[in-house]
């Protein structure tokens, strides 16, 4: 058994009173994060150099003994450093090229801020800085561990959440020695070269008249009202509705894959290259293929599993997994296709996963050989998926 990092969520029940000190503390972090953020854009303009965390930490101590800033005074001190170092870190990534450059917070968009140590739960009710008497939270499911850090956090409809990020004793997955290749699609969301297929519920679909019908009341009315605020809410909830949905069933498929597979093969998707096909972008949104990936490839983590990404541009779809041909005249409404080279009969989803599969163990066996799943090594000549044996066992 080893020790990881988790993250619990749960429901807030704040009263009025701790709803106030919970705001001020969102929009003190809200304001601190754009207040360094434009002295950095500042600085680095007339520079091309800017202050780190350090330097920004002291002109954080000036600023509050100004007496326009007194108001600073009012929230946890900590959750506002906390506050420059996620700008800090967001800075960092921008130049290492690893994300976008950091953008200005809006209240209208989710707020939080963390609270880096002094977080204690007592009777169900969170204790931290500012809030030594505690706020009610809904424990549903209780954790052993060692609590690092808490963020809290209120969505569009209103509602207060705590995420603990708890250092806990996991144990992992037994290996089971499989491998498996899977295709993401939009008819079926995830194809394995097993031949299971995951079914895309497409949950945007099924919301979409009910949620368009609510956004065409909230258009008539009068934005800043009482009715306005209260149609913004249905429309939240609506979304909110959606998105839980979706990520209860990704959860799902990658601790179904992640429980029954020692490797898994996927493509590297650039998803947002993709979403600029109008005709398609609404369904591949809705399919949230990059958040599939990013929670098979932690939870692999978690279990001392394996995830291998493939090239983006090679033709799965298109090759033959029997003999290698590739179909240059395959077309996307082509869900079977037959091998002018050997006949054989392929199921295109299914032809893609057995391919991706295959790949994925030939880049493995490329850099050497990979010990994966407690010890087992990947040999391609023994590994290496037939389709046909596959289709027909």
């Amino acid at each position: 058994m080893k020790e990881i990092l988790k993250a619990y969520k749960y429901r807030l029940k704040p009263n009025e009173e701790q709803k106030v000190l919970l705001n001020k503390h969102f929009g003190v972090c809200r304001f601190l994060y754009n207040y360094f953020l434009n002295q950095k854009k500042t600085q680095y303009k007339e520079t091309s150099k800017s202050d780190n965390y350090n330097k920004q930490a002291k002109s954080l101590t000036e600023l509050k003994k100004l007496p326009e800033f007194a108001w600073l005074k009012e929230v946890n001190s900590q959750s506002q450093q906390a506050a420059l170092k996620n700008l800090d870190t967001a800075y960092k990534r921008f130049f290492d090229h690893t994300s976008d450059y950091p953008k200005f917070k809006k209240k209208k968009n989710k707020n939080s801020f963390n609270i880096p140590q002094f977080v204690t739960i007592i009777d169900d009710k969170v204790c931290f800085p500012k809030f030594k008497e505690g706020i009610k939270f809904i424990n549903h499911r209780p954790f052993k561990g060692q609590i690092r850090n808490a963020t809290i956090s209120k969505d569009a409809c209103g509602n207060y959440f705590v995420s603990f990020l708890v250092c806990v004793h996991y144990e992992s997955y037994e290996p089971t020695g499989k491998s498996v290749g899977v295709d993401l699609g939009i008819k079926d969301l995830a194809i394995t070269s097993d031949g299971v297929k995951y079914e895309n519920f497409k949950f945007f679909n099924k919301y979409k008249s009910k949620l368009a019908k609510a956004q065409r009341r909230l258009n008539k009315k009068q934005k800043g009202s009482n009715q306005y605020e209260k149609q913004k809410l249905i429309v939240a909830k609506i979304h909110r509705k959606i998105a839980n949905s979706r990520k209860d069933n990704l959860h799902k498929i990658t601790t179904d894959l992640v429980k029954n597979y020692d490797l898994i093969v996927v493509e590297n998707l650039k998803v947002k290259n993709m979403l600029k096909n109008r005709k398609l972008s609404r369904h591949i949104s809705d399919c949230a293929w990059g958040t599939f990936i990013s929670y098979l490839e932690y939870k692999a983590r978690w279990n001392d599993k394996q995830v291998v990404k493939i090239g983006t541009f090679f033709p799965s779809s298109k090759t033959c997994s029997q003999c290698g041909w590739i179909n240059k005249q395959l077309e996307l409404s082509d869900r079977e296709w037959i091998c002018k080279s050997c006949g054989c009969v392929h199921d295109r989803d299914l032809n893609a996963s057995i391919n991706i599969l295959n790949e994925g163990i030939k880049i493995l066996n490329s850099v050497g050989t990979t010990d994966y799943a407690n010890g087992g090594v990947i040999n391609p000549e023994d590994t290496l998926v037939d389709s046909y044996e596959v289709r027909n066992p």
